[in-house]
Order: structure tokens, then sequence, then C-alpha cells
């Protein structure tokens, strides 16, 4: 029986995580934390949520005593485009919210962890497409570094105190039910909802930006496959993941073919720099041979889906 903690549960992963969760492992088992963002409606009134922040190491023991958690999926993270505004409170929230997490998981016992990776952990000197899930590791953004040192410490916790810690480097995530969060990635959620609405979008990256990316769907699968994953097939402990790779002038023709109407301009804010250091695409198959993982979605399902879903919620 899995007793799951959920740190981060109001974040745009989290907040769709913990229902898929407790659908799976039932409402009792998977225990929601929040900080500051309230949680949605749908996470308080199924389960069990409590106050917690990784950086508290006492409440984070005590968490894991009072709930008999077994399990830990760590969503709490400051995003690259927030990151950079904040460095020190993005190292911070993102590194030793994350040791106090292993220190307190092996103090207690704890079965398994997810904390889920980024791609922002490549960098400029990474090969760009098809890039392997070995490689040089070079970021210019403080959330890249910390990503990369967290990938550092989730080797070391296995190796040192076998500590079952398992992450994905997760591509840009796209979302129908929540916004995003500060991330380099946040206009393809932005621009579905601006073409709906408005039928006009201002992107911050250039047209011919190509950048990795997953529907949330196949994010919250990604998450769950891999903590069930067999430990015997896994030879490492982080893994690339994606979806699909699409320019944002590609995903502004998918949209038209459903909004013929809609129109969009480009103005390269500060946050070009960084998706110019990130990869186009991503070579997966290590993930796909060691625990099958296999995405559902491409450009074209994705975008229909998207579409569908919020013309009823914003109509």
């Amino acid at each position: 029986m899995r007793r799951i903690l959920v740190i981060g549960a109001a974040g745009q992963i989290g907040s769709e995580l913990v229902p898929a969760l407790r659908k799976k492992y039932g409402n009792e088992n998977v225990i929601a934390t929040g900080r500051k963002t309230p949680l949605p409606d749908v996470i308080k009134e199924t389960g069990p949520v409590i106050y917690l922040d990784a950086i508290d190491k006492e409440r984070l023991a005590q968490a894991l005593f009072e709930y008999d958690i077994n399990t830990i999926f760590h969503m709490a993270s400051i995003l690259s485009a927030t990151g950079e505004k904040m460095p020190q409170i993005a190292w911070d929230i993102n590194i030793n919210g994350l040791i106090n997490v292993l220190e307190a998981g092996r103090s207690y016992n704890v079965d398994r962890i997810i904390w889920p990776s980024s791609i922002a952990a490549f960098g400029p000197t990474t090969p760009r497409d098809n890039t392997p899930n070995t490689t040089i590791l070079q970021p210019t953004t403080i959330y890249g570094i910390s990503k990369v040192a967290g990938e550092l410490l989730a080797e070391y916790y296995y190796k040192k105190y076998k500590l079952d810690v398992r992450s994905m480097r997760l591509p840009g995530i796209i979302s129908s039910e929540t916004l995003p969060g500060g991330g380099t990635t946040d206009y393809a959620v932005e621009i579905f909802y601006e073409a709906i609405k408005h039928k006009n979008y201002t992107c911050f990256l250039r047209e011919d930006t190509i950048l990795p990316m997953m529907y949330q769907p196949d994010c919250l699968k990604c998450m769950i496959d891999l903590l069930e994953a067999d430990n015997s097939r896994l030879k490492r402990r982080v893994y690339n993941v994606t979806g699909m790779s699409f320019s944002a002038g590609e995903i502004a023709s998918e949209i038209k073919k459903y909004i013929p109407e809609f129109s969009i301009e480009y103005k390269p804010d500060f946050r070009q720099e960084i998706a110019d250091s990130w990869p186009r695409s991503i070579d997966d198959s290590l993930a796909r041979q060691e625990w099958d993982w296999n995405p559902s979605y491409d450009l074209i399902s994705m975008t229909k889906d998207m579409i569908q879903t919020l013309s009823k919620r914003l109509k």
C-alpha cells in the first residue's frame, strides 16, 4: 500500500498529479501539501491536505511520521524565468528543499522518491538535436544549475544510502487545467487561452524557436509509470523524456486550423536567450527501453484536445 506525500500540490503539475494519484492509489493514501498558492477544490475536497514548506525540516519529518509516508513526489520548484529574477530564492527552494526531502527520506525509510528534473539541465554546449541522455550539462540559468545539482544528488543518495530516487527531465508541459507558472515554455499554454479569448497573441519567443514539449496527460502517465517501474530494469536515476517538438510558428499554424482569424506577433524578451540554450529535440530511447515510456499525444492531437477543452470552459 503506497502512502504518498505530494510536495508542491498547487503547482502546474502537482494540481493534476494529486487527483491522478488518488484515483489510482485511493483518496486517503495521497496527502497533498501547499504553502502559499491555494490548492484547487478538487484536492481539498477529496483527501488529506496539510501545510508544508520543504525548507522546514522539522515539519517535513513530522509529516512523514504522522502519515506513515513511504513515497514522495517532490514537485516544489522555482521555474526558469522566475528563477532568473530571484536566483538566491530559487537556489534555496530548489536545492535546500530537495536535500531536506532526501535526508528525511533516508531517515524515515521512504521507499521511493520521484523528483522531476528538466531540459533546463542542458545548455548551449549540449547537442541541440536528438539530445542524448548522457551528455554535457552546462546550463546558463539558476534553474538549470539547480537541476544538474539535483540530478547529482539523486545519484549520490542512491549509491551511498540506497535511497530509491527517480527523476525524469521534463520538457515544457502543456495543460488545459492549470495556468503556467513562470517557465520559458509558458507561451505554449498562454497561446491557447489568448487564441480562444482574444483571437490574438504576442509571443515572447521567435517564430522559429523549437522546443521539446509534453501534454499533461502524458506527463502524469510518465510520473506514475516511472514510480511503478521495476528497479532491476533501471540502469540510471535520471531519464530523458519527451512528447513532441515544435516551433512557436508551428503551434500557431495548428491553432489557426480551428480559429482561422487567430493572429500572432513575435516580440522576443529575455526568455529567448534561455530557449536558445535548450535542446530542440530529445532522445528518450533509454526511457522507452528501460521502463516502457511511450507518450500518446503529438502536436496535432494535443492541439485538438486543448482547443475543445478550453473552448467549452472559456465560453
